[in-house]
């Protein structure tokens, strides 16, 4: 055989492995299926769909379910109810931390901060007057209305109790608390963005909200101070002067959920019906190029890696996305 036709054989068997690798890559790729309950915040409804879709065109066969709920009420869900769930994204990771370890889930990952804003949009009564600086005297004007979520199902609806508690202090406003949570009352809902539908029909002016749901739909924000918001770690022995009661792991007992820089966090929990695909999905949503980016393009903050309590129970694979604390 001479050297030209020897070299061709060879390029002609190399060609043929490398074809037969990537073959067998699309193949394991495409037997990565099966079907996926994911419970999470309603301010991760817009960032989950996107990150489920960039994911599936990824791995064809896997379908999803997504429950969008207070974090409260989802992780309420698992506990109280028994509800087969595969990944749980809660917008506070203490509602994991509180309500699901180590009964009903072994470790949580932090992935994602944000911070309180008052948002609303141009058809806003007062939204020209309206600045960090008079926020609270203009939201308590009689021909005003505006809305929050339920703090006993939704981690923005105490957040929302505590921003105002900061504000308070932080204004030196005696009796802006009550003159702020006594109001309006009638527009509590059970997760934040339920009270989307309610400014856009006009009924309310504005909705204590998280600022990364603002940016997600395209709505005007004012944007608080930072230490009232919280979003800053620098403030955080200031954030936890304040705190709210919520309903418990049943209905006869109370949590105190004190004040602090807002993480978010995930769990695979205990009764999940598939968790080796929930730990493909996990893996990839926490990944720099998979989810964080997705996150950061809707105006939250990545923070992966981030440091938890629960890190020895982490599994192996994921253990790369958080810190030991």
């Amino acid at each position: 055989m001479n050297t030209r036709l020897k070299r061709l054989t060879i390029l002609l068997f190399v060609s043929f492995v490398l074809m037969s690798s990537c073959g067998r890559k699309a193949e394991k790729i495409n037997t990565v299926s099966g079907e996926l309950t994911v419970f999470h915040a309603g301010s991760l409804s817009l960032p989950m769909k996107a990150a489920v879709d960039s994911f599936t065109r990824l791995h064809p066969n896997v379908t999803f379910k997504l429950e969008s709920a207070g974090s409260v009420e989802c992780a309420r869900k698992i506990s109280e109810l028994s509800k087969p769930c595969d990944i749980m994204a809660s917008a506070d990771y203490k509602v994991i931390d509180k309500l699901l370890i180590p009964q009903f889930a072994s470790w949580n990952i932090p992935f994602a901060g944000n911070e309180m804003a008052i948002v609303y949009h141009e058809k806003s009564r007062r939204a020209s007057e309206i600045t960090k600086d008079n926020w609270f005297d203009i939201l308590a004007k009689d021909d005003v209305a505006f809305g929050r979520s339920d703090p006993n199902s939704d981690p923005c609806g105490y957040r929302t109790v505590m921003t105002v508690k900061l504000a308070e202090i932080f204004y030196s406003k005696s009796g802006l608390t009550n003159n702020i949570l006594e109001k309006d009352i009638k527009y509590i809902r059970p997760k934040e963005v339920d009270l989307l539908a309610l400014l856009e029909s006009n009924t309310i002016d504005y909705i204590f909200l998280y600022k990364s749901v603002a940016i997600q739909h395209g709505l005007k924000y004012l944007e608080l101070p930072q230490e009232i918001n919280l979003s800053n770690i620098a403030f955080d022995e200031l954030y936890k002067t304040v705190s709210v009661e919520v309903k418990g792991k049943t209905p006869e007992t109370f949590i105190t959920m004190n004040g602090e820089p807002m993480v978010y966090g995930l769990t695979i929990p205990k009764n999940a019906l598939n968790p080796q695909l929930a730990l493909e999905f996990v893996k990839y949503f926490l990944e720099a190029n998979g989810g964080q980016t997705i996150m950061r393009k809707m105006g939250q903050t990545a923070i992966v890696p981030s440091s938890t309590a629960s890190f020895d129970s982490i599994p192996e694979v994921l253990k790369g996305f958080a810190l030991k604390k």
